[in-house]
């Protein structure tokens, strides 16, 4: 009885690993643990926050947003680049200047064009615009200083004629995270700002 039952077994272990001749394919998918990795790598990227990469998404290259796609969704509309100079003005007026000044928030610091007194030399000149940001006296940068420093820097220059540089833009966009890099800024000052149009 042993014997018979031992065949029976070996015959039936045989017959499940028999080798299946070449041309007949299986009909069913293959279950294995690599099965769909060629389908994941070649589908199209994610478009995922920047905020949800992960580090083994730089490791292996994989994109989330692309970086076009996310320059451009985090400009603002109203975005005035700080460190062109096409969006600086300079003028030269004689003082008393009839420009009203006013400080900045608290948070940004310096000063800007409040009014132009009616009458006064700025007006005259017709350069300036109310929200214009002071930032260099002469060659000296003013950006960041408070109503006293910053006006001082105007009453006390030696001369009659001041040159003024102003920014046309917010406090915002010239002292929050846009503005224009220290290095930069030194450099404008050096020069005496940019063309005085007066």
């Amino acid at each position: 009885m042993k014997t018979s039952t031992t065949l029976l077994l070996t015959a039936a272990t045989v017959s499940a690993f028999s080798v299946q001749p070449n041309n007949v394919r299986p009909s069913t998918s293959l279950n294995g643990l690599f099965d769909g990795v060629k389908d994941a790598f070649s589908a199209p990227p994610s478009e995922i926050d920047s905020e949800r990469e992960t580090p083994i998404d730089r490791w292996m290259g994989w994109s989330v947003v692309s970086d076009q796609k996310e320059a451009g969704a985090e400009t603002p509309s109203d975005f005035v680049d700080s460190m062109d100079t096409t969006n600086y003005i300079s003028v030269e007026l004689t003082k008393p200047m009839g420009i009203i000044f006013e400080e900045n928030d608290p948070e940004f610091g310096g000063i800007f064009v409040q009014a132009l007194k009616e009458g006064g030399v700025a007006e005259e000149n017709g350069k300036l615009i109310n929200g214009d940001q002071l930032v260099i006296v002469g060659t000296k940068d003013v950006s960041g200083l408070d109503f006293d420093d910053a006006l001082g820097a105007i009453i006390d220059a030696p001369e009659d004629k001041v040159k003024l540089t102003l920014f046309r833009g917010t406090g915002k966009q010239f002292y929050g995270p846009t503005g224009p890099s220290k290095e930069w800024l030194a450099d404008l000052c050096a020069k005496g700002g940019v063309e005085s149009s007066s």
